[in-house]
């Protein structure tokens, strides 16, 4: 099994994936890959985004990187764009998002784009072409515990849930 782990900056990718790879209940039996550690650590990007103040991943680099492990969570706002068998996609009201995003420092224009990006589900749809709508979930974060929301990723890497993509509208916020 090869699960992806994606969503908007913020939306809680990291402190989900510790949670369930912590040994704590509830538990996958899945390699935590934290893609933005792997890209820094191996040096797997094209250039520097001056901007964003962010890497720019090289994506085929990773993938032969990844190549061969099974039984892996990978977690980062690229993960959709990997071979996985399945993509859970994190989402957050853009309203709850701005708040998070704001307590980490994120600088204003940063909180505006992602802020936007969620509210359009541009990590949704790019993980539905990538992916397909059968392989795709949804699992909304705004205003549930971090466990609440490792309980629904492992009922998804179990298989015990059914895709869902389609099923969270932020389209309020626009």
């Amino acid at each position: 099994m090869r699960l992806a782990l994606t969503g908007t900056p913020g939306t809680g990718k990291t402190t989900v994936t510790d949670g369930l790879t912590d040994g704590e209940d509830p538990e996958v039996d899945l390699e935590p890959v934290h893609l933005n550690d792997v890209l820094e650590r191996e040096g797997l990007y094209e250039g520097v985004d001056e901007g964003r103040d962010s890497y720019v991943a090289d994506l085929d680099a990773l993938r032969e990187h990844l190549a061969g492990r099974d039984d892996i969570l990978v977690e980062s706002h690229l993960a959709h764009h990997l071979d996985v068998d399945r993509v859970v996609v994190l989402r957050c009201h853009p309203e709850e998002l701005v708040e998070r995003l704001q307590d980490r420092g994120a600088a204003e224009s940063e909180i505006e784009e992602n802020a936007d990006s969620e509210a359009l589900d541009v990590i949704l749809g790019e993980a539905v072409q990538r992916r397909g709508r059968d392989r795709v979930y949804e699992v909304d974060t705004t205003d549930r515990s971090p466990t609440a929301v490792a309980r629904e990723v492992a009922r998804v890497a179990a298989g015990e849930v059914e895709p869902s993509a389609g099923t969270v509208d932020f389209t309020d916020y626009l």
